[in-house]
């Protein structure tokens, strides 16, 4: 099996950007790959740990489960509590849309706890933010939002899927 190669210390920057283009193209597994090289020589990079967690979110259509529990597990590397707060809110926002557009059966009841998960952190993440920052805020808003234009709510406790005969 073929070794990774490291980048150049100094291509950092570079990358960076290139990273950023790909998940703007909707090339999230790209921009994951660049994003592992740059932290692969810079642990602490936290313009491309965010863009990583990103990419990971951007693929909740492949293997929802799985790629979510990468980027949870991304959280604890982030350097503020006002971060970890704020993207594990972008996480469980990100899986709701997700949940939304399966429409599979009892898929409005699990993005309204995921969205109601969202809520919370972000309710942390603005009480931890730094002055002159509303991004919690404005994505609390989005989550409010979107509970009443899909009109969810929780599911009710005897609301699940009765098994084959």
């Amino acid at each position: 099996m073929s070794q990774l190669k490291p980048i150049h210390r100094d291509t950092v920057l570079r990358a960076f950007e290139k990273a950023e283009r790909y998940r703007l193209l909707n090339e999230p597994f790209e921009a994951e790959s660049i994003c592992l090289d740059i932290l692969a020589i810079e642990p602490n990079h936290g313009q491309a740990l965010a863009c990583l967690l990103l990419s990971l979110t951007d693929q909740f259509s492949h293997g929802a489960a799985q790629t979510m529990e990468r980027a949870r597990a991304l959280l604890p590397r982030f350097g503020s509590e006002y971060e970890r707060a704020y993207y594990a809110g972008i996480i469980s926002e990100r899986f709701a849309k997700r949940r939304l557009r399966d429409g599979h059966p009892g898929a409005k009841g699990l993005a309204y706890g995921y969205l109601s998960e969202a809520m919370a952190a972000y309710e942390t993440a603005e009480k931890l933010a730094p002055g002159g920052n509303d991004d919690a805020v404005l994505r609390y808003n989005a989550c409010v939002r979107m509970i009443e234009r899909h009109a969810l709510s929780a599911p009710l406790a005897d609301d699940h899927e009765q098994p084959l005969e």
